[in-house]
């Protein structure tokens, strides 16, 4: 099968069409593509150092900024929010929903740039970040990489939203609540809503996309938690409304659940996080229906087999933490190598002696019953494209790969 058609071609099928208002959106997202790239071209750091090899530079801002108190924690209803929204296109007359994806993105480098302008080129409905600004989270990182003029994170027409990650929480959340959150919003009809909480559920009458935050709780002790990580578990306000207001656990609701954390649900490289998990599969009750459970952390992209970590559910496990940082292609311990079914280990560039592989992000489209992930590196290369469809009488999912570079192969 062909590869999915370019922004650009979207763009054009749009303007050949003559509809007035997709010709209007494809000229004006056309414009603020080529103005994004030109005013959003402002970087700060190197990618060389963000290297395990080079602490300086994490352990300084680590010092400055991980002492004091945690940010309270904020969850739903607040403000009148109940953190459950509708999905919507930016083009009302068109059917199709698309989303960008990207983790361990925001690190203000000239990868995390190209990455954006992508982004931008393929002028997605919805984009979220899936956790982790470095080096710590703080203000200043927080401008640099979403809310200064120059920063290159792109908005999406519908919606933008943040998930935490351990790095924020290394200076205790503050500049994510208190900076981020405010720049981040949802669109609902011509009610533009300001996040109001580290974790949401995006829905239309096939989908469910619900942002976990195992962020907040990734932090214990300064110092420990670095070589000894807390289990990241859900908050029990995150829990209530998990089950209150989400009703994951309807046994009628049929809809395909795909789930956002930051923090590996299964990883075979470093450490992974069951806890969550088993709170989904709590929630889920007797219902055996796999899920889609897409993280980051992990600074490369892998696709997993379907499997289960602990007493979790049955997921398809994705790891897209490629955004912006130096992406690792070592092969895992053998005995963990069973787990993966495509893993992109590419070599783009040696720095310092390290091979670096391709950064990249996912663009989700939702189509009815469909929803197809395509994978792209940073110089747009399409690496791997699969789809699901949903069983709306069983909630079952049936998967296939469409494309795939034979490279990705393990």
């Amino acid at each position: 099968m062909s590869e999915p058609e370019s922004s650009q071609e979207r763009a054009k099928k749009y303007l050949d069409l003559g509809h007035s208002e997709a010709e209007n959106h494809a000229k004006t997202q056309l414009e603020l593509y080529e103005k994004h790239v030109k005013d959003t071209s402002s970087v700060t750091n190197a990618i060389s150092e963000f290297f395990k090899t080079n602490l300086f530079g994490f352990a300084w801002h680590y010092l400055r900024s991980r002492f004091g108190p945690r940010h309270p924690y904020q969850a739903y209803p607040r403000n009148d929010d109940s953190g459950v929204y509708n999905l919507q296109s930016s083009i009302a007359s068109r059917d199709e929903i698309t989303l960008a994806l990207l983790s361990d993105w925001a690190s203000d480098t000239e990868e995390s740039d190209r990455v954006a302008h992508l982004v931008a080129k393929h002028i997605p409905d919805y984009t979220i970040h899936m956790g982790d600004i470095y080096f710590v989270g703080a203000p200043k990182e927080v401008e640099e990489n979403f809310t200064a003029p120059y920063a290159s994170w792109y908005y999406g027409a519908s919606g933008s939203l943040a998930l935490s990650g351990n790095h924020e929480m290394y200076s205790n959340g503050n500049a994510f609540f208190q900076h981020l959150l405010p720049a981040m919003y949802i669109q609902q009809g011509d009610v533009r809503k300001t996040q109001q909480a580290g974790f949401f559920c995006l829905e239309n009458d096939y989908w469910r996309i619900i942002g976990l935050d195992t962020g907040y709780t990734s932090v214990g002790r300064p110092f420990v938690e670095i070589l000894s990580p807390p289990d990241c578990h859900l908050k029990k306000e995150q829990m209530d409304w998990l089950r209150d207001v989400v009703n994951i656990g309807n046994p009628d609701d049929k809809r395909g659940l795909l789930f956002l954390s930051h923090h590996p649900y299964i990883s075979a490289f470093r450490e992974d996080y069951a806890r969550p998990g088993e709170q989904i599969r709590e929630l889920l009750g007797a219902s055996e229906r796999p899920v889609i459970w897409l993280w980051g952390h992990d600074h490369r992209l892998v696709v997993y087999n379907q499997g289960r970590n602990g007493k979790g559910p049955l997921a398809y496990g994705r790891c897209l933490g490629h955004g912006g940082l130096p992406v690792e292609i070592q092969m895992p311990d053998p005995a963990d190598a069973s787990k993966i079914r495509y893993y992109d280990r590419r070599v783009r560039k040696v720095l310092k002696g390290h091979a670096l592989g391709y950064n990249g992000f996912a663009l989700l489209s939702l189509s009815n019953e469909k929803l197809t992930i395509a994978y792209r590196d940073l110089e747009d290369t399409c690496v791997l494209t699969e789809q699901w469809k949903v069983d709306m009488q069983n909630g079952q999912l049936g998967w296939e790969v469409i494309q795939v570079l034979p490279e990705l192969a393990v």
